[in-house]
């Protein structure tokens, strides 16, 4: 692959990025649901994708009353979850290239996930891409969830990396908003749900994949 220039630090989010989970929890949830019989699951889950956990229980406990048993139910999901991954989470398309390609050319890499930090660190180890990356920041290390800009602003500083001068990679409207409050270089990878306007409006680009995202660093960097 080429060498680019230019390209000083990138921050990547996880589930929906790196990992392809976002479906996945979703048909977790939708087990639980037809279970208990709570109706438009998939709808309050995609309110709730980029959000950390205390985020998500608040929408849901919005949408569904405050006596709602969130904890009991997230408990169900998760095992579910696992069923779902027995064998390991898959990874998107094209992420070891990318990863590598950024490695190659000494570009200094962020996870900023909404997830809690130890898992995330448990994931990435399980898929052997956890070396890669420099920093690490969880959903647990900031107060407020994206759409805020905490979590990028908090990988940025541990970068020390310039957040104008700095790539981020999201799947989400959320985390997208977040990228442009924190005043970076917004990329978006759709995953389940489709780039609107303001989606284009915030992104430097729109790429399918991975493999489009290398051509885009080559081609407009």
């Amino acid at each position: 692959m080429k060498r680019v220039e230019g390209i000083k630090s990138i921050v990547f989010d996880m589930d929906g990025v790196i990992f392809d989970t976002e479906r996945a929890c979703i048909d977790a949830w939708k087990v639980v649901a037809e279970k208990h019989n709570i109706s438009n699951i998939e709808e309050v889950c995609i309110a709730c994708i980029g959000t950390n956990s205390n985020e998500t229980r608040r929408i849901v406990l919005k949408n569904y009353g405050e006596d709602f048993p969130y904890d009991e139910y997230s408990l169900e999901m998760s095992s579910e979850f696992k069923k779902i991954f027995a064998k390991g989470i898959p990874v998107k398309k094209g992420a070891k290239e990318l990863l590598s390609f950024l490695k190659e050319n000494q570009v200094k890499m962020s996870i900023a996930s909404s997830t809690k930090t130890a898992t995330v660190i448990k994931e990435l180890t399980e898929a052997g891409l956890v070396d890669y990356f420099d920093i690490i920041v969880g959903g647990d290390q900031v107060s407020r969830s994206k759409p805020n800009p905490d979590i990028f602003l908090a990988a940025c500083e541990k970068l020390l990396a310039i957040p104008e001068k700095t790539y981020g990679i999201e799947d989400s409207f959320n985390g997208m908003r977040a990228l442009k409050a924190a005043g970076m270089r917004p990329i978006m990878v759709p995953d389940i749900i489709k780039p609107d306007d303001e989606m284009k409006n915030i992104a430097c680009t729109i790429r399918e994949d991975f493999f489009k995202v290398i051509d885009y660093f080559n081609e407009e960097i």
